[in-house]
């Protein structure tokens, strides 16, 4: 079977791939494109995810695309109302007709030669039967997201087969759980734990939440008051215009002030979570960290609904080290038994660049964690490829739509230079610097030897600040002297017309 050939090739129908296709749309009409999806379903992370209780852990007026305000009241959404909220933006748009769904994409190969990559992928058929299938393109560009859909991180437990309940990880949620009444024991401190315990508290008989070190956990209103009032005096896209940029305002000062003053801040979490919680808890053993504020993400729980699961005794927190497993739960090695029903391992992710596919330029296998990182977007010495990673310190789909307007304006600069490849080119820079600094969940330390480098300067920085990239990706010239653009003698001059039906004209 032929490839089918576009100019521009998506990878993921989730938040920042249907958002990459809307800017290429508006910015770059002449550019046919396809989606590729691995998942039979719209959403990405928010279609994958179906553990009780999932939600945005960043209010969704930032979270929501800039072209399409978020209207609910609510700012911190449930699961379901994001992936509709994606879902009727790629149907309105008419980007649902570019997907091509239960793809998987293996590989990822450069020529040089004709300016052209081919993707090699596997389609699952009806049936579980996998048929291999090509594409080619011009431009790469990724929204796959950085971790792997497939399984989470498990670590391995002593004994852990000697337990005779039910073990569920949160990314692999069985539809038959039935957790009612029953002891449920959640091992893990992070965004999905402090998701679950609330809403598991509803109907279990008792939820513990095991953890090694504790987590910086903040509560917020799930209204945006303001923003809600704004609503009744504006038109809603000023209201939620008005709403995002003061949402990122603060979200801005509050890391600055963290990364400037980390024991002011961290003393006014603490603070607040004693009022939470009373001052007959023990905050300083489970809810005070290590570490500063902002070196591992913030855990967001809305309304407090946290702190009042464990008020109510409906819930509760355990800081310790597993020892080994026994039949009926956990013993640790301060000697404690956890008895439990179920246990749910919210362990962690497992992280991967470019949805886990094989990268090559020319023949030559590319290492991305051996490349510097070409304002956070491409990588150096690889052509014609771009990839979304989003902020640790706000809202994902600020920068993804920063990423996608900036692939815009690289894309119709190639076409006024009349080039078919652009490849950042560091001179003599070298790295200094992981992908992300000072930021150090153990899921980002497992995988930092994978992940590009940071050089010294400027280009070569990955800047976690929405106003810096503004400046770097919206307004500063496309062409500033770390890109090379070429146009090789074989390479089509003009675009590539899609050969399947549907593409985008």
């Amino acid at each position: 079977m032929a490839a089918e050939r576009f100019d521009v090739l998506i990878m993921g129908a989730g938040l920042s791939g249907i958002g990459a296709a809307y800017h290429l749309q508006k910015h770059c009409p002449n550019k046919t494109y396809a989606i590729i999806e691995q998942r039979q379903r719209i959403g990405g992370t928010w279609d994958l995810f179906r553990y009780p209780g999932v939600r945005s852990d960043s209010d969704m007026l930032t979270m929501g695309y800039s072209f399409r305000p978020w209207t609910s009241a609510r700012a911190i959404a449930p699961g379901d109302d994001i992936r509709n909220y994606i879902t009727d933006t790629a149907r309105d748009e008419g980007i649902d007709r570019h997907i091509r769904f239960r793809h998987r994409i293996e590989r990822a190969a450069w020529s040089s030669e004709d300016a052209i990559w081919t993707v090699t992928a596997s389609r699952q058929e009806p049936g579980g039967r996998e048929t291999p299938v090509t594409f080619t393109c011009n431009f790469l560009l990724s929204c796959a997201g950085y971790y792997r859909y497939g399984s989470g991180y498990l670590p391995e437990f002593p004994d852990v087969d000697r337990f005779t309940g039910r073990v569920v990880h949160p990314q692999a949620w069985p539809d038959d759980l039935d957790y009612a009444g029953k002891r449920v024991t959640i091992i893990g401190s992070g965004a999905t734990a402090v998701t679950l315990l609330p809403a598991l508290a509803r109907t279990a008989a008792h939820v513990t939440m095991l953890q090694r070190s504790p987590t910086y956990i903040v509560s917020m209103p799930e209204q945006d008051r303001i923003t809600n009032a704004l609503r009744r005096v504006l038109p809603n896209t000023w209201a939620c215009r008005l709403g995002r940029w003061k949402n990122t305002a603060y979200m801005i000062y509050v890391y600055q002030l963290a990364q400037r003053f980390p024991d002011f801040v961290k003393a006014g979490i603490i603070k607040m979570i004693r009022k939470e919680l009373g001052p007959e808890y023990d905050v300083a053993t489970h809810f005070t960290p290590r570490y500063n504020p902002w070196e591992q993400r913030l855990c967001l729980v809305p309304n407090s609904d946290f702190f009042r699961a464990i008020k109510a005794g409906r819930a509760s927190v355990v800081t310790g080290q597993i020892e080994r497993f026994t039949e009926r739960g956990m013993r640790l090695q301060s000697g404690t038994e956890i008895e439990a029903d179920i246990v749910v391992t919210a362990t962690g992710l497992v992280l991967q660049a470019l949805g886990g596919a094989d990268l090559a330029v020319d023949g030559r296998r590319v290492d991305l964690g051996k490349t510097l990182a070409y304002k956070g977007v491409m990588f150096s010495g690889v052509p014609n490829l771009a990839a979304v990673f989003g902020y640790i310190n706000a809202s994902w789909t600020l920068k993804a739509d920063l990423i996608s307007t900036y692939v815009c304006r690289l894309l119709n600069l190639m076409d006024r230079k009349d080039a078919r490849q652009v490849t950042p080119r560091n001179g003599h820079e070298t790295a200094v610097a992981n992908f992300v600094e000072k930021f150090t969940p153990g899921y980002m330390q497992r995988a930092v030897d994978k992940w590009p480098k940071q050089g010294a300067k400027t280009p070569w920085r990955v800047h976690q600040d929405y106003i810096r990239d503004m400046v770097s990706l919206k307004w500063s010239p496309v062409d500033d002297g770390a890109l090379e653009f070429s146009s090789p003698a074989k390479a089509p001059a003009k675009p590539i017309l899609a050969q399947a039906t549907g593409a985008a004209k």
